[in-house]
């Protein structure tokens, strides 16, 4: 057995158009978009009655896909929570970049929340954590050349 690549990260999210906005602003593509529901859907996913809309987005190099998913039913009754970065479970993506200060001044034009300023990592990484909508963290690292 030999496990090839990530495929996907699925997000799921209330506000798929902010969502899929933040994440065009922050420099990927989409990909495609779709409805989903029935059965299928349902097994897979381990419950009844769903109904969901996707956009996916990824990379120019089509390296890096992530799937932002709104469920319509069954609804999540619980609001969003507003996780550290040390709550336990996945809680953040990560992203290489180029040039972080210019990514970080562009998330805060659109009113990111960044956790901190830049930090260097040793001589190897800028590194810098930035909240998107719902909640949604994500790491920016720049490697030191």
């Amino acid at each position: 057995m030999k496990i090839q690549r990530i495929d996907h990260v699925g997000v799921i999210v209330n506000d798929l158009s902010a969502a899929k906005e933040f994440f065009l602003d922050f420099g990927l593509e989409v990909k495609g978009e779709w409805e989903m529901e029935g059965d299928l859907m349902g097994y897979a996913a381990g419950l009844n009655d769903v109904k969901v809309a996707c956009v996916g987005l990824g990379t120019t190099d089509g390296q890096t896909w992530i799937e932002l998913i709104k469920f319509y039913t069954p609804a999540d009754e619980k609001d969003i929570q507003q996780p550290f970065a040390n709550t336990l479970g996945i809680r953040h993506i990560a992203f290489t970049v180029e040039d972080i200060e210019a990514v970080v001044a562009k998330l805060k034009k659109k009113d990111t929340e960044i956790f901190s300023e830049i930090q260097q990592y040793e001589e190897s990484y800028k590194l810098c954590y930035v909240r998107g909508p719902e909640g949604i963290i994500l790491e920016l690292a720049e490697e030191i050349k």
